[in-house]
Protein backbone atom coordinates (compact mmCIF):
# COMPACT_ATOMS: atom_id res chain seq x y z
CA UNK A 1 0.00 0.00 0.00
CA UNK A 2 1.26 3.46 -0.89
CA UNK A 3 0.29 6.59 1.05
CA UNK A 4 -0.02 9.58 -1.27
CA UNK A 5 -0.06 13.11 0.09
CA UNK A 6 -1.75 15.34 -2.48
CA UNK A 7 -0.82 19.01 -2.04
CA UNK A 8 -2.47 22.03 -3.62
CA UNK A 9 -0.30 24.21 -5.86
CA UNK A 10 0.25 26.76 -3.09
CA UNK A 11 0.70 24.08 -0.40
CA UNK A 12 -2.23 25.34 1.67
CA UNK A 13 -4.31 22.15 1.35
CA UNK A 14 -3.36 18.51 1.59
CA UNK A 15 -5.17 15.21 1.30
CA UNK A 16 -3.84 11.81 2.36
CA UNK A 17 -4.91 8.81 0.27
CA UNK A 18 -3.85 5.15 0.41
CA UNK A 19 -3.69 3.07 -2.76
CA UNK A 20 -2.62 -0.48 -3.64
CA UNK A 21 0.25 -1.36 -5.95
CA UNK A 22 -0.74 -1.18 -9.61
CA UNK A 23 -2.90 1.92 -9.18
CA UNK A 24 -2.33 4.60 -11.82
CA UNK A 25 -1.65 7.95 -10.13
CA UNK A 26 -3.97 9.86 -12.51
CA UNK A 27 -6.90 7.56 -11.69
CA UNK A 28 -6.24 7.90 -7.96
CA UNK A 29 -6.03 11.69 -8.18
CA UNK A 30 -9.23 12.02 -10.18
CA UNK A 31 -11.13 9.63 -7.89
CA UNK A 32 -10.14 11.83 -4.96
CA UNK A 33 -11.15 15.18 -6.46
CA UNK A 34 -7.72 16.45 -7.45
CA UNK A 35 -7.72 19.01 -10.30
CA UNK A 36 -6.11 16.84 -12.99
CA UNK A 37 -7.93 16.72 -16.30
CA UNK A 38 -6.02 14.00 -18.15
CA UNK A 39 -7.49 15.07 -21.48
CA UNK A 40 -5.67 12.49 -23.59
CA UNK A 41 -6.44 9.61 -21.19
CA UNK A 42 -2.83 8.54 -20.89
CA UNK A 43 -1.75 8.75 -24.52
CA UNK A 44 0.89 11.40 -23.66
CA UNK A 45 -0.67 13.87 -26.10
CA UNK A 46 -1.21 16.60 -23.47
CA UNK A 47 0.24 17.72 -20.15
CA UNK A 48 -3.04 18.16 -18.26
CA UNK A 49 -2.03 15.52 -15.70
CA UNK A 50 1.31 17.18 -14.89
CA UNK A 51 2.25 16.88 -11.21
CA UNK A 52 5.34 17.51 -9.10
CA UNK A 53 6.40 14.31 -7.32
CA UNK A 54 8.66 14.63 -4.29
CA UNK A 55 9.44 12.84 -1.06
CA UNK A 56 12.08 10.40 0.07
CA UNK A 57 10.78 7.61 -2.16
CA UNK A 58 10.24 9.62 -5.38
CA UNK A 59 13.55 8.22 -6.62
CA UNK A 60 12.04 4.71 -6.60
CA UNK A 61 9.82 5.64 -9.54
CA UNK A 62 11.04 4.53 -12.95
CA UNK A 63 12.50 7.46 -14.87
CA UNK A 64 10.24 9.22 -17.37
CA UNK A 65 10.42 8.01 -20.96
CA UNK A 66 11.74 10.32 -23.67
CA UNK A 67 8.14 10.80 -24.86
CA UNK A 68 7.04 11.84 -21.36
CA UNK A 69 10.01 14.22 -21.06
CA UNK A 70 9.06 15.81 -24.39
CA UNK A 71 5.46 16.39 -23.25
CA UNK A 72 6.66 17.86 -19.94
CA UNK A 73 8.40 20.59 -21.97
CA UNK A 74 4.89 22.05 -22.43
CA UNK A 75 3.84 21.81 -18.78
CA UNK A 76 3.35 24.96 -16.69
CA UNK A 77 5.88 25.19 -13.86
CA UNK A 78 7.82 22.11 -14.95
CA UNK A 79 10.86 21.14 -12.88
CA UNK A 80 13.04 18.11 -12.20
CA UNK A 81 10.19 16.80 -10.02
CA UNK A 82 7.67 16.97 -12.89
CA UNK A 83 5.89 13.84 -14.08
CA UNK A 84 2.72 12.97 -15.97
CA UNK A 85 0.39 11.26 -13.50
CA UNK A 86 -0.93 9.04 -16.30
CA UNK A 87 2.51 7.43 -16.59
CA UNK A 88 2.97 6.54 -12.91
CA UNK A 89 1.85 3.16 -11.60
CA UNK A 90 2.35 2.69 -7.89
CA UNK A 91 4.50 -0.26 -6.83
CA UNK A 92 4.83 -2.22 -3.59
CA UNK A 93 8.32 -0.76 -3.12
CA UNK A 94 6.95 2.78 -2.79
CA UNK A 95 5.27 3.40 0.56
CA UNK A 96 4.93 7.21 0.44
CA UNK A 97 4.87 9.97 -2.18
CA UNK A 98 4.15 13.68 -2.09
CA UNK A 99 2.26 14.87 -5.17
CA UNK A 100 1.89 18.64 -5.64
CA UNK A 101 -0.50 20.12 -8.16
CA UNK A 102 1.16 22.51 -10.64
CA UNK A 103 0.43 26.26 -10.69
CA UNK A 104 -1.46 25.97 -14.01
CA UNK A 105 -2.19 23.75 -17.01
CA UNK A 106 -1.64 24.01 -20.75
CA UNK A 107 -3.64 21.58 -22.89
CA UNK A 108 -1.61 21.13 -26.07
CA UNK A 109 -4.35 19.00 -27.63
CA UNK A 110 -6.59 22.08 -27.83
CA UNK A 111 -4.16 24.30 -29.72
Amino acid sequence: MTRIRFLSADGSREQMVDAPAGTRLLDLAQANGQPLEGTCEGAMACSTCHVLVTGAEAGKLPPPSDEEEDMLDFAVGASRASRLACQIRLTAEITTLDVRMPPGVVDMSRR
